[in-house]
């Protein structure tokens, strides 16, 4: 990859990489430090990508790997979400609560919520990205959706 594809696919995926990182995290500067160690990982890369799909698939599955590879160092922390959303612009009110009530679900139900409502992602492509089944990927929908509606409703 040369320098001028190099800069195209990090200024389109950056968002992307950074969304998923801090929806693992909750920590807006580990997410920072996983996006540069993803951006830098691809620079590096020797791999010829076929298409734009199989980069976007490539930089998730990094980014996933790099999330739990975080999880193993001993000094990983959460930042406060009401702050981190503070900090946010949201174009209406209802977006912040749904921020911060995704925000509140686990891991597990967080990142393939993500996957499927912000990135487009199907529940087959996110099992693959996750390593896990299908049927996995649609009851931690599932779950999500059903704890989301609790939260929201305690709004």
């Amino acid at each position: 990859m040369d320098n001028s594809q190099f800069a195209v696919a990090a200024e389109r995926y950056m968002d992307t990489i950074y969304r998923i990182a801090y929806s693992w995290l909750r920590n807006a500067d580990d997410a920072n430090d996983i996006t540069q160690d993803v951006l830098m990982k691809l620079y590096r890369t020797d791999n010829s990508f076929q298409s734009e799909e199989h980069l976007r698939n490539w930089l998730i599955r990094v980014t996933v790997n790099a999330c739990k590879s975080f999880f193993r160092t001993p000094w990983h922390r959460e930042d406060d979400i009401e702050k981190y959303a503070e900090s946010l612009h949201f174009e209406q009110p209802d977006y912040r609560e749904l921020f911060e009530a995704v925000m509140r679900l686990d891991r597990k139900y967080r990142v393939p919520l993500m996957l499927f409502y912000f990135d487009g992602y199907s529940t087959r492509e996110i099992a693959g990205l996750l390593g896990i089944t299908e049927n996995t990927v649609s009851t931690r929908l599932s779950r999500a959706r059903a704890k989301l509606k609790i939260y929201l409703e305690e709004v």
